[in-house]
C-alpha cells in the first residue's frame, strides 16, 4: 500500500533553491541530544524543549559533530556512479517501489558496499520536499532502529536516496503471501521486531527536539537486517511535532489508508498519539497476520482495528486472533499482553493511548520472554503424568466426570 493524500489543495511549484542550501536552512529547527550517538535511548527521558527554538543554540548527534554546525553527514553521489551501480537500474536489481518511487539493490565502488537505491518517480505523488525532509530527517537522526542513509544524489531533475542495504527485506514480505519455501515468523522474532520498531520511535518522539512524528509507520517500512533487526525507512512524510504549549500541528492530511489515527484523518491535527496509534495497527497486524485493510475478507473483517474492537472485550476470543502461521505455539500469556498493548494503542482517543516509552516498555518484556517451541511441542506430546493418572482414579472412584476436574483452563 502507498500513502495518500486525503485532503487540502497541492502547493504551487516555485522557483526552487539549491537541494544543499534548503537542506541548511531546514537543519535550523531540529536539535538532537548529543549524549545519544547510535546508543538505545533511556526510557521516559526527555529534554524539555525551548519556548522559543530558533534561539536555542543547535545540538548534533556525535556522528554529525565533525561536521561542524548545521551540517549533514550524508554524502553526495554522482547519478553515473549510481546507474553503474544499478546496471543502469536494470529489472533484475529491482527491490521494490512505493510512493517515492523505485528501490534498486546496487555495489557502489566507491565505498564498496552493496545498497539500497531509491529513485524519485519524477511523475509520482512524492516530490522533492518529500526528498528533502528525508535527507535531513536521516542526516541529524541515528539510532539502532532507524534506517542508515549513507548518501544522495542531485544532479539536474534526478533525485535519489542511498541507504544501507537491508538484507531481509520489509516486515510485510515476511507477514504476507508466504512461499512455502519460505520461513513462516515465529512469536519470538515477531516480538523482537515489534520492540525494535517502537524503540525507533521512542527515539523520534523523545530524543529529537522538536519531537518528529513519523506519519507513516507500517509494516512495509519496517526494513529487517540480520537477524531480523527492524529499522524504520521512509521518513519523507515525516513531521516536527508541537513545541512549547501547542498540543499538535495542523497539517494536510498524508498516510496510508487503515494506520492513520481518526481524529487525524478528520481534523488534520497531528500529534505523537497519532504514531502510537499506527504503531497498534502495526502490532495487530504481527500478532493476527492480517493486514491492516484486505477487501477480500468477509464482510466486517476489512479494517483490521474495527475487527478486532469486539474481539479484545472477550479474553476467551483472544486465541482467535492469533496467526494461523503460528499453529498455536506462542506463549498465552504473552498473546493476551501484546494484544493488550495494541488495544491501548488504537483508543479512539487519543488522551486514553499509552505515550511511547510506555509501549517501549512492555514490547521489550514481551520481546525478552523468549518462548521454548521445542519445549512446548514436547510437552503436548508427552502423556499424562502420575498426578493426574491419580487425580482420574479418585475421580471413577468416586463417580466424577472429567469435565468435573478439567472443565477449563486456568
Amino acid at each position: 500500500m502507498s500513502w495518500f493524500p486525503c485532503s487540502g489543495k497541492s502547493n504551487k511549484k516555485s522557483k526552487q533553491k539549491p537541494i544543499d542550501d534548503q537542506i541548511f536552512l531546514s537543519t535550523e529547527k531540529l536539535k538532537v541530544n548529543p549524549s545519544l550517538g547510535a546508543k538505545e535511548p533511556a526510557l521516559g527521558v526527555k529534554k524539555e524543549p525551548s519556548s522559543d527554538v530558533k534561539k536555542e543554540p543547535p545540538v548534533h548527534s556525535k556522528d554529525n559533530s565533525k561536521n561542524g554546525p548545521n551540517q549533514i553527514s550524508a554524502q553526495t553521489f554522482d547519478f553515473r556512479d549510481l546507474a553503474a551501480a544499478t546496471k543502469n537500474f536494470r529489472a533484475d536489481c529491482l527491490l521494490g517501489e512505493g510512493g517515492f518511487g523505485r528501490v534498486y539493490k546496487g555495489r557502489l565502488e566507491s565505498i564498496n558496499k552493496v545498497v539500497a537505491i531509491k529513485q524519485l518517480d519524477r511523475n509520482g505523488l512524492q516530490g522533492n520536499r518529500e526528498f528533502l525532509v528525508e535527507v535531513l530527517m536521516l542526516s541529524l537522526l541515528h539510532h539502532p532502529n532507524l534506517v542508515n542513509l549513507l548518501g544522495y544524489c542531485a544532479d539536474g531533475d534526478q533525485r535519489l536516496l542511498v541507504y544501507e542495504y537491508m538484507p531481509l527485506g520489509s516486515l510485510e514480505d515476511h507477514l504476507y503471501d508466504l512461499r512455502p519455501d519460505k520461513m513462516r515468523l515465529d512469536w519470538n522474532i515477531r516480538m523482537k521486531i515489534a520492540a525494535g520498531a517502537a524503540k525507533g520511535l521512542e527515539y523520534l518522539h523523545n530524543k529529537a527536539n522538536p519531537p518528529v512524528i513519523y506519519r507513516d509507520l507500517k509494516c512495509s517500512n519496517i526494513l529487517l537486517g540480520e537477524g531480523y533487526h527492524p529499522k524504520l525507512s521512509d521518513f519523507g512524510l515525516a513531521k516536527l511535532g508541537p513545541v512549547g504549549d501547542k498540543t499538535h500541528v495542523s497539517t494536510r492530511v498524508m498516510g496510508t489508508y487503515g494506520y492513520c489515527a481518526p481524529e487525524y484523518a478528520m481534523t488534520g491535527q497531528l500529534t505523537l498519539k497519532s504514531d502510537v496509534y499506527s504503531l497498534g495497527v502495526v502490532l495487530l497486524e504481527i500478532i493476527t497476520g492480517r493486514r491492516a485493510i484486505d477487501n477480500t475478507r468477509a464482510a466486517g473483517e476489512h479494517n483490521l482495528v474495527a475487527w478486532a474492537r469486539p474481539l479484545f472485550k472477550d479474553r476467551r476470543k483472544f486465541s482467535q486472533m492469533a496467526d494461523p502461521l503460528l499453529q498455536g505455539q506462542y506463549p498465552v500469556r504473552g498473546l493476551y499482553q501484546a494484544l493488550a498493548v495494541a488495544a491501548m494503542c488504537v483508543q479512539e482517543q487519543p488522551s486514553m493511548r499509552p505515550v511511547i516509552a510506555d509501549v517501549v516498555t512492555a514490547l521489550s518484556y514481551l520481546a525478552s520472554q523468549k518462548y521454548d517451541t521445542d519445549a512446548q511441542r514436547n510437552t503436548r506430546l508427552a502423556p499424562g503424568t502420575p498426578p493426574r493418572t491419580k487425580r482420574d482414579d479418585d475421580k471413577k472412584q468416586s463417580g466424577g466426570s472429567d469435565k468435573d476436574q478439567y472443565g477449563g483452563p486456568n
